[in-house]
């Protein structure tokens, strides 16, 4: 009988769960005859008149594909908790991107990940940088309020997104990623950042983040954060989804807009 009831409960669960993610809506963003998959959760109380914060996460390699799903994996419970619904009001994407492309350009030499801003960046940021800005052409979101999230793969594309766009972002919380230090120290150092990275990451080796939060801060950045997680490996977005100060810290950043 006690299983009985365990199982029940963990199917309950697993069942709620379910039911939360599909709170995240299914949406395709088409651009000539390229398509974007995304997952796109509206605040409670939505009004279309009105315009309000965007929080675009980028996923990792491994959440990859075409069942707009998998890249809810890691993250999307976050913005799903009903305190962080009530206090950050915003509208939040979670794109998709296909098995075999990528957010940015980078490769493996001699056992290390290099990225490379010089290129024209993928098909799929692209598509990603096009629905942001068809949200603020559309008045959906808040300019001064564009927030911007990356795991691994998806932080090497966020990285690559501020290179290309420094101005564009209001804040930043890359996790496990690398970046082109140079190109971003020239022209992102003023984008507020939080990074996050495990000492142990086994995959994506933590040092060129130890030598970006560096870098920056010798060239006078004054809004960066670095946090590394002592034993951590891979997955250290789950340290940085626990942080507790995340949000309030994304949500405290409002740009200053130049009048028009």
């Amino acid at each position: 009988m006690k299983n009985s009831l365990l199982i029940l409960f963990l199917f309950c669960a697993t069942l709620v769960k379910a039911q939360d993610l599909s709170a995240f809506q299914s949406k395709l963003f088409i651009q000539g005859t390229d398509t974007l998959r995304y997952r796109i959760l509206y605040p409670e109380n939505y009004k279309k008149n009105r315009a309000y914060p965007l929080v675009m996460f980028l996923h990792g390699a491994g959440e990859r594909g075409n069942d707009n799903n998998a890249q809810l994996m890691h993250g999307a419970a976050l913005f799903l908790k009903p305190e962080n619904r009530k206090y950050f009001k915003s509208i939040v994407i979670f794109p998709q991107c296909p098995t075999g492309k990528s957010w940015s350009n980078f490769k493996r030499v001699d056992g290390k990940m290099v990225t490379n801003t010089d290129m024209e960046p993928p098909v799929e940021q692209q598509l990603v940088k096009a629905l942001m800005d068809s949200l603020l052409q559309n008045k959906k979101i808040l300019e001064r309020q564009v927030y911007l999230g990356g795991l691994s793969m998806g932080a090497f594309g966020s990285y690559d997104l501020l290179v290309r766009n420094p101005g564009y972002f209001t804040a930043a919380f890359p996790i496990c990623g690398i970046a082109d230090i140079p190109a971003l120290v020239l022209k992102a150092k003023d984008v507020p950042m939080w990074i996050f990275h495990g000492e142990k990451d086994p995959v994506v080796s933590p040092e060129p983040n130890r030598e970006l939060y560096k870098a920056l801060m010798t060239a006078g950045a004054t809004d960066v954060t670095y946090s590394e997680y002592p034993g951590v490996g891979h997955d250290s977005w789950n340290n940085a989804f626990a942080e507790p100060k995340l949000l309030p810290w994304l949500f405290s950043h409002k740009k200053k807009l130049s009048k028009k």
